[in-house]
């Protein structure tokens, strides 16, 4: 499970690939919020067997540098945190 507000990420190795998943309420602009899938400051290496396919929005995102969270933090580390 990913907890609220969690940062994630998926790719598909396959075409044709659809993904599904379950979210625990209505889509809400106010509190979408996104960084780069390549952002250089997380630098993840995707196993890219050529240029990634993303949406106009994907594509225009942020890195983690320049992120506003629409996620209040409380300074209580995630490990830490009581997640129900």
């Amino acid at each position: 499970m990913v907890p609220v507000g969690f940062g994630h990420a998926f790719m598909t190795l396959e075409p044709g690939t659809e993904i599904c998943y379950k979210v625990d309420d209505y889509y809400s602009p106010d509190c979408d919020g996104a960084i780069r899938w390549d952002c250089p400051d997380i630098a993840i290496e995707w196993p890219l067997s050529g240029p990634a396919v993303l949406s106009e929005k994907d594509a225009a995102l942020p890195t983690l540098c320049g992120f506003e969270s629409p996620f209040a933090y409380d300074g209580m580390p995630m490990h830490l945190a009581r997640i129900e």
